[in-house]
């Protein structure tokens, strides 16, 4: 009994340790990225020997894993908790209740930080295919939310994108959710909930977004369209592996030029990421700017700007450069690449307070709405994958037209 007991308390001090490391790291990761998160560092967070962290975890890609992992496992728990509600709506609002709740506890230091789960993007194997089968698990569970003899007009590929949009929103939200205080969590779950059932339209507006030209919104040509071509593979392959699986030669390769023609465009990789996000803003920029001269309502303007956003995700002229890459940037570097994505959200909150004023929105938070909008249209990039058969031109009407008309609406 006594052995037990003593091996009982051994195990305590060891999970209790593990802990502490998976904390410590967490922190780093979000920060840092994995391209930042080091053995070393996560050690003297904890007041520990490098040696002592690689009896816990061997590798850098096997702590990485695991702070992901015991993420991924917290919001499958949040999911599963809310499927047990009898209806979507109420499934919905439990799950943001319980995301927001383990959020305020995090930020009060009496559970764990939740993880960038993106990053997991940035794993080698075997690691990255087995915390992408654990975000798999989550997926799956997340969409039975969805599962209602009320949606069985839904077909699987729109729960699909419904779902992969309320999770950018749960992995998003750690970035502007930052600028509240805990106790204000309940009135943005009440908000967010309200946008997500209602949408942001009045009830006679129309989803009949009108056309913005995919070669106007790229505009390159000249000098610049070889630059063009070199961000776009650039940001096709950090999207898909993470800046830290988007090498030189990868990238030189995948464009067939030699890696001295990289650097005769970039004098660094972190350059280029900063040249992707730039491209990127401006392309956002510009779909604002050219809707607000359309004619007719706000709405129309809002609608038109985010359908011509989420159909270049999906052209020959996309994607956009995903916002998980902020964190492998230095941060300097950072927080100029997020000033500008600001301004882009910023920008999307004037359109919607405009809209409100006119009566042609409905009255919502014009700065929930705006991160809830760009959290969705950062995530179009991956509705190619998560769809297959989806055209660019059909992108808005299944990725984007349930955030502004309701995501349990037809």
């Amino acid at each position: 009994m006594a052995q037990r007991s003593a091996a009982a308390k051994s195990t305590d001090r060891f999970e209790r340790k593990r802990e502490a490391i998976l904390d410590a790291a967490t922190h780093i990761l979000n920060r840092k990225g994995i391209k930042g998160l080091t053995l070393g560092d996560t050690a003297a967070a904890v007041d520990l020997s490098t040696t002592s962290v690689t009896y816990y975890f061997k590798r850098k890609d096997d702590l990485a894993a695991a702070c992901i992992t015991r993420g991924i496992e917290t919001l499958h728990d949040i999911a599963d908790l809310a499927t047990r509600a009898p209806t979507p709506p109420e499934r919905l609002h439990s799950f943001l209740t319980r995301y927001l709740d383990v959020l305020k506890q995090t930020v009060e230091g009496t559970a764990p930080p939740l993880p960038i789960i993106s990053e997991l993007r940035a794993l080698t194997s075997p690691r990255r295919e087995e915390v992408a089968t654990a975000y798999g698990r989550l997926f799956r569970k997340a969409r039975q939310i969805f599962d209602h003899p009320d949606m069985l007009w839904m077909s699987r590929g729109r729960r699909t994108a419904r779902t992969r949009m309320l999770l950018e929103q749960v992995f998003w939200g750690g970035a502007w959710l930052a600028k509240y205080d805990p106790e204000d969590y309940p009135r943005i779950r009440d908000r967010m909930v309200d946008i997500f059932i209602h949408g942001m339209a009045t009830e006679k507006d129309e989803w009949a977004p009108a056309a913005i030209a995919m070669e106007k919104l790229a505009a390159r040509d000249g000098p610049e369209l070889a630059r063009e071509t070199f961000l776009l593979a650039a940001t096709r392959l950090i999207n898909r592996r993470g800046y830290r699986g988007a090498s030189v030669d990868k990238i030189s390769a995948e464009l067939n030029v030699t890696k001295g023609s990289f650097y005769h465009h970039n004098e660094a990789k972190d350059d280029l990421v900063v040249a992707c996000f730039e491209r990127s803003f401006e392309v956002m920029t510009r779909a604002q700017r050219m809707a607000m001269e359309l004619p007719g309502s706000q709405w129309d303007k809002l609608a038109a700007c985010a359908a011509a956003l989420a159909e270049f995700q999906l052209s020959d002229h996309g994607p956009l450069l995903r916002t998980n890459a902020l964190t492998a940037l230095p941060e300097q570097m950072r927080k100029v690449m997020v000033e500008h994505s600001n301004r882009v959200s910023d920008r999307f909150a004037s359109m919607i307070s405009d809209g409100i004023a006119e009566g042609s929105l409905r009255p919502v938070d014009p700065f929930i709405a705006s991160q809830m909008l760009n959290a969705t249209l950062n995530a179009c990039a991956e509705l190619g994958y998560l769809v297959p058969d989806v055209r660019p031109k059909a992108a808005a009407s299944v990725f984007v037209r349930p955030l502004l008309m309701g995501i349990f609406e037809r």
